[in-house]
C-alpha cells in the first residue's frame, strides 16, 4: 500500500510502498476513502521539516539539552549517530480518516466489516486505528464531511473546557479549520461569536457560518469592536485556535475578556503572559488536549478501556460521535471548507500548496482509489529486488527481523549488515518502520506480519526485537522453524515461558542445530573483556558493585507494565544480572531485591538487588532513576585481593593495584553490541557452540524474572 510521509531531515514529503499493518488487538484495519489535511497542525510540522538543523535545534530547546546530556556521558560519535538516525526516520503524516472496516480486530465489540468509520489514521490507503478512536459514520454524511470529524472533535474539546452558556458571547481567534467548526459550535450552543483573523477571505467565510461579527488582524480596533460587541462587558470567553508562535493572540483575548472571563486554548501559540492581564480579572486559561479525555491514556487508547460515562460523560470517541451527529442533522456545515482535491497519489502537490504563500487553502481533501483484493491481503512489501534475487551462496548466513523499532535500526541492524549476514527480511507491526529499515539497510522484503515472515523466509536466524512481551513466543516460533534465534534482552517474561524455550532449544531435530542467544552484549564489551582477563587471575572471591543512573520514564510506560514489559527488573537490569555472572563466572546460588520506598508496585524504577556465587563471592546492583543525567549512566566497580577496577559509561577503565595495568580509554563509548553480534555470527558460520553458553543464558532469565515477581509483591 501507499502511504504520505515527511522525511524529516529535508522536509520533503513523498508518497513511498510500505506494507499493509496488521489489524491488531484492540484495533480495526480501515481502508481509506478521504482524508483531510489538516492545514494548521500539518502546516507546521512540513515547516519544521523544512527547516534547517539550527531552526530544528531553536524550536526544541529541551531536546538540545538532552543531546548535550547525552555527548558529556556518551560521546560525541555516540551522539551524532543517534541524533542522525532519529532525522533520517519519515514521519507519518495526517490524523483525519474516512474508511471502510476491512477487519476488526481481536477484542474489538460494536464494529463489523463493511462499516464506514473515522478515525485518526494517518495519509495511507490502509490505516490501523485503536477502537476508542474509531467512529462510525451515519449513513447520511458523506466521506467529504466525516473527512473534518476528527477537527470538530477539536473545537468541541476546547468548547466544552470553556463552558458557553445560552447567550453568552464569545471570541474565536484564529479561523481555521478548527477555528471555523467552532463558530458554528458555539452557534449551536446559543452563543453570539467573534470572529478574528488576520486572512479576509477567512472571515468571511466565518460569517457565512453565523458569526455575528468579524474582525481582521489583530489591532487596537479589533478591541474595540469586541468591547461594542459585548456591550462594554467584556466578552465571556475566548477559544484561541490560532497557529503561530507569537503570544499577541493570548494577550489580545486576555484584554478582551470580561472579569472572570474564560480562556482556552485549541490551537499553538506563544504563552508569554501579562500577568496584570489575568491578575486584575482573575481570569481562567486552560490548554485544551486535542480529542477529549482519553488522549494520550494508553489504557483508554491502545488498550480500549472506556471511562464509564457516568463519571466521563464525553470522551474522546464521544466527542467523534456528536461531531458526525451534528453533521447528520445538518447543524455542522463543512462544504465551503473544502478549498482543494488531490487524487492521494499526489499528495506531495497538495503538501506544496499548502506551504505556498501565493494560493491560498484551507481544507485540502486528498481522495483514494479503491483496492484490489490482492493488495487488502497484501502484508510483504519487495524494497530490493536485488537482494530479494536467489543468486545467492547458501553458505551465506541470512537473517529476518522481527522488530524495527530505534534499538533494532539503530543498533542491532548495523550490527547484522558489519557482520555479512544477508538481511533476508524485516516485519513490525506496523509496517512503516520495517519499509524504512529496509531501504536503508538493503534488505529484500518489508511486512508486517511477523509470523508469516518467519514462516515464509528461508533464512537461517531470526532476530527479534519486538516489545518484550513476544519475545518468548516468537523464539518458540522460530525454533520450531528451526532458526537460529537472536533474542534483544530479556528472554522471557514468566518462568513457564523460559521453560518451554529450554525444552525448545535442547529438543533433538534431526541433524539441525539451534543456537538460542540473548543480546547480553555488556559482557562483548572491550573494557569489560579486559576486566574479564584480568580477574581470571584472581583466586579470591571478588565483589562486584554495578550502580546504573537509569533515569525516570514515565509512570504509564509500557516497560513498566508486567505484562507487556516485565517491569524495569526483568526488563533492563537482566543486562547487568549477567554482567555480573560473566565477571565472577560462576553460578548464582543466591539472589535478593529490595525496592526503594513505599510507591507503586507497578513501577519499580529504584532497587538493589544482591546476588550470590557458588565461589562465595558476591555482587550488589544498584539501579536507580532518582539520579541526576549528568553522572555517568553506568559504573562497574570490582573489588578483589587489594585491587580495583572501574568501569565508567563503557568508556574509561581504571586499574587501582593491578600490575601493569592502569587505564585504558577509548573515544567512543562501545557495551558491545557489535561483538556481540559478530560473536553469534561466527558460531552460526562455524557450527560451534553458541558465545553465552544456552545454561547460563537460562539461568540469568530465571533469577530475573523470579527478582521480579518479588519486587511486585
Amino acid at each position: 500500500m501507499l502511504q504520505v510521509l515527511q522525511e524529516l531531515s529535508s522536509g520533503h514529503t513523498v508518497v513511498r510502498e510500505v506494507p499493509a499493518p496488521a489489524a491488531a488487538h484492540g484495533a480495526l484495519l480501515i481502508e481509506t476513502r478521504r482524508s483531510l489535511i489538516s492545514a494548521g497542525t500539518e502546516r507546521m510540522l512540513v515547516e519544521f521539516g523544512r527547516g534547517s538543523l539550527l531552526q530544528k535545534a531553536r524550536q526544541q530547546p529541551e531536546k538540545v539539552a538532552q543531546v548535550i546530556d547525552k555527548a558529556r556521558t556518551d560521546g560525541i560519535v555516540a551522539t551524532l549517530g543517534a541524533v542522525r538516525s532519529r532525522l533520517e526516520e519519515p514521519v507519518p503524516l495526517g490524523y483525519c480518516n474516512v474508511g471502510v472496516v476491512l477487519e476488526v480486530g481481536p477484542g474489538v465489540s460494536g464494529f463489523a466489516v463493511g462499516d464506514r468509520v473515522v478515525s485518526n489514521g494517518a495519509h495511507a490507503q490502509i490505516v490501523s486505528a485503536p477502537r476508542n478512536l474509531c467512529a462510525r459514520v451515519p449513513d447520511n454524511v458523506s466521506d467529504d464531511a466525516a473527512a473534518f470529524t476528527v477537527l470538530g472533535a477539536v473545537a468541541l474539546q476546547g468548547m466544552r473546557l470553556a463552558e458557553p452558556a445560552l447567550g453568552e458571547r464569545f471570541v474565536v481567534i484564529g479561523l481555521g479549520l478548527v477555528g471555523q467548526l467552532a463558530v458554528q459550535l458555539l452557534r449551536a450552543a446559543g452563543c453570539r461569536v467573534l470572529g478574528i483573523d488576520p486572512d479576509r477571505r477567512k472571515v468571511e467565510t466565518a460569517r457565512g457560518f453565523g458569526a455575528d461579527i468579524i474582525a481582521v488582524d489583530y489591532s487596537d480596533d479589533v478591541e474595540r469592536t469586541a468591547a461594542a460587541f459585548s456591550e462594554g462587558r467584556g466578552v465571556d470567553g475566548v477559544l484561541l485556535a490560532a497557529a503561530t508562535g507569537s503570544s499577541e493572540p493570548l494577550a489580545l483575548g486576555a484584554r478582551m475578556c470580561r472579569k472572570r472571563g474564560r480562556l482556552v486554548l485549541v490551537g499553538v501559540t506563544g504563552l508569554e503572559l501579562n500577568r496584570d492581564d489575568f491578575y486584575r480579572k482573575e481570569l481562567t486559561f486552560q490548554v485544551s488536549c486535542s480529542y477529549g479525555p482519553g488522549r494520550y491514556d494508553p489504557d483508554y487508547e491502545q488498550g480500549g478501556r472506556d471511562y464509564p460515562l457516568g463519571f466521563v460523560r464525553w470522551t474522546e470517541q464521544r466527542n467523534l460521535a456528536a461531531v458526525l451527529d451534528m453533521l447528520s442533522l445538518g447543524r455542522l456545515g463543512v462544504g465551503p471548507l473544502i478549498s482543494h482535491r488531490f487524487e492521494f497519489a499526489s499528495a506531495p502537490a497538495a503538501y506544496e500548496l499548502l506551504a505556498s504563500a501565493s494560493e491560498a487553502s484551507l481544507g485540502i481533501l486528498l481522495e483514494y482509489p479503491l483496492l484490489s483484493a490482492a493488495a487488502r491481503r497484501d502484508s510483504t512489501v519487495v524494497v530490493d529486488e536485488a537482494a530479494a534475487a536467489p543468486a545467492r551462496s547458501s553458505a551465506e548466513p541470512a537473517a529476518v527481523f522481527v522488530g524495527a523499532g530505534n534499538y533494532a535500526g539503530r543498533v542491532l541492524l548495523p550490527a547484522f549488515a558489519a557482520s555479512g549476514v544477508r538481511l533476508a527480511g524485516i516485519a513490525s507491526r506496523g509496517g512503516l518502520s520495517a519499509a524504512h529499515c529496509a531501504r536503508k539497510f538493503g534488505c529484500a522484503v518489508a511486512g508486517s506480519d511477523p509470523q508469516a515472515m518467519i514462516a515464509a523466509s528461508d533464512a537461517s536466524i531470526v532476530v527479534i526485537a519486538t516489545r518484550h512481551d513476544s519475545h518468548a513466543s516468537l523464539a518458540l516460533l522460530a525454533l520450531a522453524a528451526g532458526r537460529h534465534v537472536f533474542v534483544e534482552k530479556p528472554l522471557a517474561l514468566t518462568q513457564p515461558e523460559i521453560d518451554a524455550l529450554a525444552a525448545a532449544a535442547t529438543a533433538p531435530r534431526g541433524a539441525a542445530r539451534r543456537l538460542l542467544m540473548v543480546g547480553f552484549n555488556r559482557r562483548f564489551a572491550p573494557h569489560v573483556a579486559r576486566m574479564k582477563t584480568l580477574l581470571e587471575a584472581v583466586r579470591e572471591p571478588k565483589s562486584i558493585v554495578i550502580t546504573v543512573n537509569a533515569g525516570a520514564i514515565p509512570e504509564d510506560h509500557w516497560l513498566h507494565d508486567p505484562q507487556t514489559g516485565g517491569g524495569r527488573l526483568v526488563g533492563e537490569a537482566c543486562h547487568f544480572v549477567d554482567l555480573a555472572r560473566f565477571l565472577v563466572g560462576e553460578p548464582i546460588v543466591d539472589a535478593g531485591v529490595r525496592v526503594l520506598g513505599r510507591g507503586n508496585a507497578r513501577r519499580a524504577d529504584d532497587f538493589s538487588i544482591t546476588l550470590g556465587f557458588a565461589d562465595g563471592s558476591w555482587g550488589a546492583i544498584h539501579y536507580l532513576a532518582n539520579g541526576h543525567r549528568r553522572y555517568p549512566k553506568e559504573r562497574v566497580e570490582v573489588f578483589c585481593a587489594g585491587r580495583i577496577l572501574q568501569l565508567d559509561n563503557y568508556r574509561r577503565l581504571r586499574g587501582y593495584g593491578w600490575p601493569r595495568f592502569t587505564r585504558m580509554g577509548t573515544w567512543r563509548q562501545d557495551k558491545g553490541q557489535r561483538a556481540c553480534v559478530a560473536a553469534f555470527v561466527g558460531a552460526v558460520r562455524a557450527g560451534a557452540p553458541a558465545p553465552i553458553a544456552l545454561e547460563e543464558l537460562l539461568e540469568v532469565s530465571r533469577v530475573v524474572v523470579e527478582l521480579g515477581e518479588r519486587a511486585r509483591a
